[in-house]
Order: structure tokens, then C-alpha cells, then sequence
């Protein structure tokens, strides 16, 4: 099974090398900046300079584990996964959030300590400068990490590059406690440093939810739907694409499901050169692989069956909560109709509504054997 076209091999690869080189960039940047501030930290007696290196540290770490995450995404299928380890991404990201976290709570557990046992801080113009210098680092190197990130769709950059504009932060405010208290005299950097600690806290809870999320399986983008349902509607006798389902096996790795709706007029060999045509079409302009295109039969050459059809999904539509009804199809031979359900995920009893429903139709329609299944719109 194939993820992607032929080219893609090359586009991972590049992908991968856009996510190394910027993780080199920002464990060197970092690691260069942990080193000065903590020896300034310790020169000055400054708890808010050397918490500040520690957290350049904990981001130097955070992107060698982007880039061991990276790496181990990058393994090709096995036998004991056969779709690939692209979901490591999400993993280490989630890692990088526990970093951040953990940052969070360390630096406020020490800010309090020194709110309760104060010490007096030995400031210097060289110490200063350099503080502020680390603002301006911190702060391009985020936006370039986070911005490379978004481009590449890379959760770990994403967080990273979040957490260095959080470290930017916390240098500012650093900066104005050291410069508030040369001028008055007066020592804030343990209640900025407690403040910020909160920030981050709060920061690192929010990209830990966001990646078990994406780990959980969330439903595809809105954008990535409508993509895909018009890309198989646009081959001639397609009627209706519905059901579609999208599994996430890792950044841009997608494998789904859809029904199609045709009618039932059609071969066994032409709806295999239908689905093989919407199979490679989908994946060379979507990167999604349809391991499954099942198909609905669709009554056309009856004009009763079809006056049928529009009068029972005006019933089912009347009501709150459906959002469709599909794959419809009305067996003259045997009195047996059958249909799909679509019920919104927001109605809090799916199937009282669907008795609801049914108990209509079967009242306007009592000589059938009306079959309909609950379906769920995945996408909504």
C-alpha cells in the first residue's frame, strides 16, 4: 500500500530535513544562550537569569527530541506496522509539551521559594545586555521554529518554537525586573518569575491537550472533506459522495474510506474502472489513499420509485438533527426499501430519533420492508 504518489518519497524527505535543520539551529542557539545566562544567573545571585537558562536547556532538549521524533517517523511500513510510524510525530511533541510543563512548575516552585527567602541580586551593564539580546534571540528564533513548523505541519517545531516565544518572555520580563530594580531599588524578578511560571504552565497544559487529541483521532479538516467529495463527484455518473472516514497515521498521512452513489445500471468491470480512476485521482491530488470505495445503487430508470425517493428524504429532513439520508434504493421485486440515516451527533438520543423517523415513513409506506441504518456523518 502506497501513502502517497511517486514523488512523495522525495517531498518526506525534504520535509525532514527542513524539521533536522531547524532543530540544529535552535539546540545551538540555545545551548549558547543557557551557558552565558547561567553564568550570569550565578555571578548576579539572580534566581530569574539561571531559571531562564534552564529553560533555554530544557528547549535544546525539546529539539533533539524533534529531531529523534523526526527520524523515527521517517521509518518505512513493517509487518508489525504496516502503516508507517508517523504518528512518533505526535508523540514527541507530546513529550515537548510534558518539557514545557515540567518547566512551568519547576521555575514557579523556586520563584516562591525566593518570595519567601528573598536575596538581594548583583545586576551588571554587561549582564543586562546580554539578558536583552537573549530577548531578541529567543524571540526571532521562535517565530522562524514556529513558522517552519506550520509550513511542514510539524507539531514538535510548533511547540517548540511556542515555548521559545514564551522563553522570550521571560527574559523581557527578566530585563524589567533587573532595570526596576537599579532604579528604585526594589526586587521583583521572584513575583515575574511566579507570574510567568503560570504562563508557561498554562502553555505547556494547553499543547499537551491539543497533541493527546490528535493521538485520540480528531475528524478531518472541513477543507480536506469538501476537497475529497469534490474531486469524486466530479467523475461523470457519481451522484453523490457520502460516509467519507479519514484516518491520521501521522502529519499529511491519510488513509480513508467513502461511498459513492451510482446508478444501478452499472457493470461489475465499469465500477472497477470508476473506483481505480477515483483511487489514483484522490491520491495524486489530496495525498489521502481510499483503501475502500464502496458503492450505493441508485434507482434511474423509474420515475415512481424516484418521486419515492425525493418524498421520503423530505420526511426524514423535516426533522431536527438528520443531516441526510443516502444510499437509497428501492427493490421493486422483493418490496424492500433501503437507506442510510445520516443523524447529527448532536442529538443527545440518536435512536429515539431515528424510531421517530422511521415510524413516519412506514406509516406513508406500510406494503415495504423498510431497512435503514444509523449512519454518522464523520466529518460534521
Amino acid at each position: 500500500m502506497r501513502f502517497a504518489p511517486d514523488n512523495a518519497g522525495q517531498e518526506t524527505a525534504g520535509r525532514d530535513k527542513k524539521i533536522i535543520r531547524t532543530s540544529i539551529i535552535g539546540i545551538v542557539a540555545n545551548v549558547f544562550l543557557a551557558g552565558f545566562k547561567a553564568v550570569i544567573g550565578l555571578v548576579s545571585g539572580s534566581i530569574a537569569v539561571v531559571l531562564d537558562a534552564v529553560n533555554n536547556l530544557s528547549d535544546a532538549a525539546s529539539s533533539i527530541i524533534t529531531i529523534v521524533g523526526t527520524k523515527l517517523a521517517g521509518k518505512s511500513p513493517d509487518k508489525k506496522h504496516p502503516f508507517g510510524y508517523g504518528r512518533i510525530e505526535y508523540l514527541s511533541a507530546m513529550i515537548i509539551a510534558v518539557i514545557v510543563l515540567y518547566a512551568g512548575v519547576t521555575s514557579l516552585e523556586e520563584s516562591v521559594k525566593k518570595i519567601l527567602n528573598p536575596q538581594t541580586p548583583d545586576y551588571t551593564v554587561t549582564a543586562l545586555i546580554i539578558i536583552g539580546a537573549g530577548v531578541v534571540v529567543k524571540l526571532v528564533l521562535g517565530r522562524y521554529v514556529k513558522a517552519v513548523g506550520e509550513e511542514v505541519n510539524s507539531d514538535s517545531l510548533i511547540n517548540s518554537g511556542e515555548d521559545s516565544k514564551l522563553d522570550s518572555v521571560i527574559s523581557a520580563a527578566t530585563l524589567i525586573a533587573a532595570i526596576i530594580y537599579l532604579a528604585t531599588g526594589v526586587s521583583l524578578e521572584a513575583w515575574l518569575a511566579a507570574i510567568i511560571s503560570v504562563v508557561i504552565i498554562k502553555s505547556g497544559i494547553e499543547m499537551l491537550k491539543d497533541t493527546i487529541s490528535k493521538l485520540l483521532g480528531e475528524k478531518a479538516g472541513t477543507d480536506m472533506v469538501r476537497r475529497i467529495k469534490g474531486i469524486v463527484t466530479t467523475f461523470p455518473d457519481v451522484n453523490g459522495a457520502y460516509d467519507l472516514v479519514l484516518n491520521n497515521y501521522g502529519p499529511d498521512r491519510f488513509i480513508g474510506s467513502i461511498h459513492i452513489e451510482i446508478p444501478d445500471t452499472y457493470s461489475a468491470a465499469q465500477m472497477d474502472e470508476l473506483i481505480r480512476n477515483i483511487t489514483d485521482k484522490v491520491y495524486a491530488e489530496c495525498n489521502v489513499y481510499l483503501a475502500a470505495v464502496g458503492v450505493y445503487s441508485q434507482n434511474t430508470t423509474n420515475k415512481e420509485i424516484m418521486a419515492i425517493q425525493n418524498d421520503i428524504k423530505t420526511m426524514a429532513l423535516s426533522f431536527k438533527n438528520i443531516h441526510g439520508l443516502h444510499g437509497f434504493y428501492l427493490d421493486e421485486e422483493h418490496g424492500k426499501i433501503r437507506f442510510d440515516l445520516v443523524i447529527s451527533l448532536d442529538e443527545t438520543d440518536r435512536p429515539a430519533l431515528y424510531d421517530r423517523v422511521m415510524d413516519k415513513i412506514r406509516q406513508k409506506y406500510p406494503n415495504y420492508d423498510i431497512e435503514a441504518a444509523i449512519d454518522t456523518d464523520f466529518s460534521e
